[in-house]
């Protein structure tokens, strides 16, 4: 029987690499399907395999997707994902980040679960067991199901709703019909599953069960759902108005409701009055420590659901700069704009009169290395009293890590046409930082590179008490005609992790606009690299201004002519590089249009089904 089992799955493997298309489903896989539900350890199987599939892009190439980095792993701008979205020349036949017909098959799956699970045989000397598991394992995966309808909302909007594994005649593609549900739908059918399945699930999971999926996850994935239907694309957008079924039917609500943000607010709520998520903060003295500690290890006080990953180096490698102490690729640089987003420590935007932020001239003093504070000199006036989530997020130059092993701080400037001397190239085509930045967060310290001891412990979180607090503070500051200290503070927990100042700051944080700026920015800096901000530009509507135009880093590749002009003999010096560095030059020139806001229905499932209508623009 175990040769048995391991064939089927070897066939469960197969079928999913060759059923590309979420309406090409081959009929054999059913008779596959059935074997496998006959049995509830490969029913087990299949639900993990949904889990599998559970989101895992936080540090991967969406970070340089939109106004947090640039992606540079070649020399030019080909073959890489992130140009494609950075440029505006992704398509309907293109578009590396929709994943619709992977989605669908997602989908599928857990349509099938949900309706098998309950008629599995079990043996009856473990019926007690399984009277517990078998109702918890459906409300997993309805709501990993509910999850990856999330997913298909926030790229395209209005999708079609298949909740029962026959809604597509396998023998007769043509005749489907299938046409998209509309954004309200899919809204309430996620918040709908979400209150259902509440009741099933445990608060919390212990030992082996921990990454499971648990009432607050249920709860959180309703608030974010609401947050987004609450947000101006989809709440008031008019750009949608004409986007119509072949029988009339608006796929878009266009008309503005207040209510949703209340809605909103309150499903945050009920998360946040949960009493078994706490923000992490195991270093109260240490403001960069305590924001930064739980990127690297398995945090499960602020975790309210997370994909466990296993132990590893690759996101230490990716990011980490290349030099020899440090031994890494350097593949992110994080742009100019996103520097310039963090706060200064006394709370003032840098901007701002009576921030004290200057650009000019170096300072000495105390930085932590990710152990241990180390005195460290020639430090930019730009990187000074900055919000200590900076210093956690960012390396720059003659910033330290590990100082005791790597005996130096980092060198991103130019300096003799790099070969070894800077920590920001590499010999040859493409490979490591070019630009004066790279991504710390997510570096552990445990993980020495020189000796190649130590590991990563990290866990990718997919929703964290912070984000429920913010998500509060944002629909109530636009539920109501200006914020009162419901909003304030809510905000303030999560600056406080860090010894932010408490807002109201400045006069225009007691307004309704001027508090949706401080939020849009809390958000943009807590969940740095999270993989939020590709998605909040979107539903803010605030992408054409971000995401559209010049984007700029440090002067690491200057000209033999600016180099000349530093009239410091030697030109290739570490002297002559410092001497222009700090200019910033523009790395790209990106494109965000209207029709960019949504992803594109693939043309190839508008050809098979003539029922599935485009998206506005495309």
């Amino acid at each position: 029987m175990k040769k048995i089992y391991l064939f089927i799955l070897s066939c469960l493997l197969l079928c999913s690499i060759s059923c590309n298309k979420y309406l090409d489903v081959v009929p054999d896989e059913y008779i596959t399907d059935k074997d496998v539900f006959e049995n509830i350890n490969l029913a087990e199987q299949a639900l993990a395999r949904l889990y599998n599939a559970l989101p895992n892009d936080a540090i991967q190439e969406a970070t340089s997707y939109t106004d947090e980095s640039y992606h540079h792993w070649f020399d030019n701008e080909n073959g890489i994902n992130a140009y494609k979205y950075n440029l505006g020349t992704w398509s309907t036949t293109d578009n590396p980040f929709g994943n619709w017909a992977g989605r669908y098959q997602d989908i599928r799956r857990a349509n099938v679960f949900i309706e098998r699970i309950e008629s599995v045989p079990i043996p009856l000397n473990r019926a007690a067991y399984y009277e517990i598991w078998k109702p918890r394992y459906k409300a997993e995966a309805r709501f990993i199901r509910a999850l990856f309808y999330f997913e298909q909302f926030r790229r395209f909007g209005a999708v079609p709703l298949l909740t029962g594994a026959a809604d597509i005649d396998l023998n007769d593609l043509a005749s489907n019909n299938i046409e998209r549900n509309s954004t309200d739908e899919i809204i309430d059918f996620i918040v709908a599953e979400c209150d259902a399945i509440a009741k099933d699930l445990p608060e919390t999971q212990e030992g082996p069960q921990l990454g499971r999926v648990t009432k607050g996850a249920a709860l959180a994935l309703k608030a974010r759902t609401l947050v987004y239907a609450a947000s101006p694309l989809f709440n008031g957008n008019a750009m949608y108005a004409n986007v119509v079924n072949k029988d009339g039917k608006h796929l878009f609500n266009t008309a503005f409701d207040k209510e949703k943000w209340k809605k909103a607010a309150d499903a945050a709520m009920d998360v946040i009055n949960m009493p078994i998520y706490k923000l992490y903060a195991p270093f109260p003295d240490n403001p960069i420590q305590n924001y930064a500690a739980q990127f690297y290890v398995r945090d499960y006080t602020e975790s309210i659901f997370m994909r466990i990953t296993p132990n590893g180096t690759s996101v230490d490698a990716a990011f980490l700069p290349n030099g020899p102490p440090f031994k890494g690729k350097g593949r992110y640089t994080p742009l100019q704009e996103f520097v310039d987003a963090y706060e200064m420590a006394n709370g003032y935007p840098i901007n701002e009169p009576g921030s004290g932020y200057t650009a000019a001239g170096t300072y000495n003093g105390p930085l932590w290395d990710g152990l241990k504070l180390q005195n460290v000199t020639n430090i930019s006036n730009m990187y000074k009293n900055r919000d200590p989530r900076f210093y956690a997020t960012i390396f720059f130059q003659n910033d330290v890590w590990r100082f005791d092993v790597t005996k130096r701080g980092m060198k991103f400037a130019y300096f003799g046409s790099g070969n070894g001397k800077t920590d920001g190239w590499a010999n040859g085509k493409g490979g490591t930082n070019p630009m004066g930045y790279n991504v710390r967060k997510y570096c552990t310290p445990d993980y020495d590179a020189n000796t190649g001891t130590g590991t990563g412990k990290r866990n990718y979180q997919i929703y964290r008490l912070a984000e429920m607090y913010l998500i509060y503070a944002e629909a109530m500051n636009e539920y109501q005609d200006a914020p009162d200290n419901r909003v304030f503070e809510y905000i303030n927990k999560v600056r406080a992790r860090v010894k932010m100042p408490a807002l109201p700051i400045l006069a225009a944080d007691n307004s309704k606009e001027g508090m949706r700026k401080r939020i849009q920015n809390e958000n943009r800096i807590e969940f740095a690299y999270e993989n939020h901000r590709f998605w909040d530009v979107r539903r803010w509507m605030i992408a054409k201004t971000v995401d559209n135009g010049e984007m700029h880093v440090l002067n690491a590749k200057p000209s033999t002519e600016e180099l000349l002009a530093t009239g410091i003999t030697d030109v290739n010096s570490e002297a002559a590089g410092l001497a222009v560095f700090y200019k910033q030059v523009v790395i790209q020139n990106r494109v965000f249009l209207d029709k960019h806001y949504l992803m594109p229905i693939p043309q190839s499932e508008i050809d098979k089904d003539p029922y599935l209508v485009q998206n506005y623009g495309w």
